[in-house]
C-alpha cells in the first residue's frame, strides 16, 4: 500500500522542515512514490536560462565541468535548483507509474510522454547519467527519474510538433501568455531581451494584442537578432542597447516613442542588474513584467521608489491559465516563427 502524501509535496521536504519543496534546501529524491505522485522516466532537462548561463560561466564552457556542477546540485539538494540563481527549468519524460490516489482523476496514463510545467527547483530528481549537453539551447539529455506532485501541472506532448521544440517553448510559456493578458490595443510595448527565446514569443503576442495603433519595440544587446526579428514582423522598432545601462535604454526608448515611453515593459533577459532599465523605459505609471529569473525584487522595488516612479511591477509567474496551449498555438499559427524556433532551439 502506498504512503499518503501532501498535494504540494511537503512530505518530501528534508530541510528545513515546515516549508514547501521549492524554497527547501534539500528534498527527498527517493523514487518510491506516494499515493498522489507520478513517477517519470526522464529523457531531457531544459535548464532555466539564467541558471544554465551561470553554470556555463562557472564551468568556463567545459562540458565535463557542467556535468559535475549539475550532478553536485542534484546530489546536494535532491532537485536541480541552482544555488546561485535559485531557479530550475523543466523536463520531458515518460509516465512510468501513477499513484493510487490519482488513478482515474486525469487523462494521464502510463506511457504518456509529458513536459512538466513546474520548476525543477521543486521536483525530486535523480540523474543516473548525463548523455549529452546542447549548450546553445540549455538542454541536457539524461537517464534519470523524477517525481511530479499532485499539484504539479504538465502538458502531454502533442504529435504535430517536434519534442525538443515543445520542450523549448513550454519552458517559457508563461511569458507570452502573460503578455497576452497585459497588452491592450494601442499600447506601446518594450521587450527587453526581445531577440531571445521568450522574447520573440512576447514580441509576437504583443504585436497581436497591441494592434495597428500600437508600437512594439525589441531591445537587444547587439544587432545579431535584428534581421530575424524584423523579417518576422513581430516588432515595429529594434533598439540596440545594454540593458544594464538604464539611462542609455531610457534615452533610446524615448527617441523611438517620441518621448511617450512604454505602457508595458517586458523583461526577458538572463543577466542581473536590468531592473532600472525596465523601470526607466516605462511611463511613470506604466506596467513592468519581470519574466527574468535574474531579477532582484529589492533592486526593482527600491529602484522605482528612488526615481519616483509609480509603476505596477509584476513578478514573472511561469504559470498562467492556458499558457501551454497558447504558446503551442503560436507555433502552429505562424510557420515562419516556428521554423526559426526549430532552427535555434530544437
Amino acid at each position: 500500500m502506498m504512503k499518503k502524501g501532501c498535494p504540494f509535496g511537503t512530505h518530501r521536504v528534508i530541510e528545513p522542515k515546515g516549508v514547501l519543496p521549492q524554497p527547501a534546501v534539500k528534498i527527498d529524491n527517493s523514487m518510491e512514490i506516494y499515493d498522489n505522485e507520478i513517477l517519470i522516466d526522464v529523457h531531457t532537462l531544459n535548464i532555466d536560462s539564467a541558471s544554465f548561463t551561470q553554470i556555463k560561466q562557472e564551468a568556463n564552457g567545459n562540458e565535463e565541468k557542467i556535468k559535475e556542477i549539475m550532478l553536485a546540485i542534484v546530489e546536494s539538494r535532491g532537485k536541480h535548483q541552482n544555488p546561485v540563481t535559485g531557479s530550475g527549468g523543466m523536463l520531458i519524460g515518460t509516465v512510468e507509474k501513477i499513484g493510487t490516489a490519482l488513478e482515474g482523476k486525469s487523462n494521464l496514463k502510463v506511457g504518456d510522454k509529458i513536459a512538466t510545467l513546474v520548476s525543477l527547483s521543486l521536483t525530486p530528481l535523480q540523474i543516473h547519467e548525463i548523455i549529452s549537453i546542447r549548450k546553445e539551447i540549455d538542454q541536457v539529455d539524461i537517464k534519470g527519474k523524477a517525481i511530479l506532485f499532485e499539484s504539479g501541472i504538465y502538458s502531454i506532448i502533442p504529435n504535430d510538433l517536434p519534442q525538443n521544440l515543445v520542450l523549448s517553448v513550454l519552458d517559457v510559456a508563461g511569458a507570452p501568455a502573460q503578455t497576452a493578458k497585459l497588452v491592450q490595443p494601442g499600447h506601446k510595448v518594450v521587450v527587453i531581451g526581445g531577440g531571445g527565446k521568450s522574447g520573440m514569443l512576447c514580441l509576437y503576442e504583443a504585436k497581436k494584442r497591441a494592434g495597428k495603433d500600437g508600437q512594439v519595440i525589441c531591445l537587444a544587446p547587439s544587432e545579431g537578432s535584428k534581421e530575424r526579428v524584423m523579417s518576422l514582423n513581430i516588432a515595429d522598432n529594434f533598439i540596440v542597447a545594454d540593458a544594464t545601462n538604464a539611462v542609455e535604454v531610457m534615452d533610446k526608448v524615448k527617441e523611438v516613442t517620441g518621448g511617450e515611453m512604454a505602457d508595458v515593459v517586458i523583461n526577458c533577459v538572463n543577466v542581473a542588474n536590468t531592473e532600472m532599465a525596465s523601470i526607466l523605459a516605462a511611463k511613470s505609471d506604466g506596467l513592468i513584467y519581470f519574466f527574468s529569473m535574474a531579477t532582484s525584487f529589492t533592486k526593482a522595488a527600491l529602484g522605482a521608489e528612488g526615481v519616483g516612479r509609480d509603476n505596477t511591477m509584476i513578478i514573472g509567474n511561469g504559470y498562467t491559465k492556458g499558457h501551454a496551449e497558447l504558446t503551442l498555438e503560436i507555433m502552429r499559427e505562424n510557420p515562419e516563427l516556428r521554423r526559426v524556433y526549430q532552427e535555434l532551439y530544437a
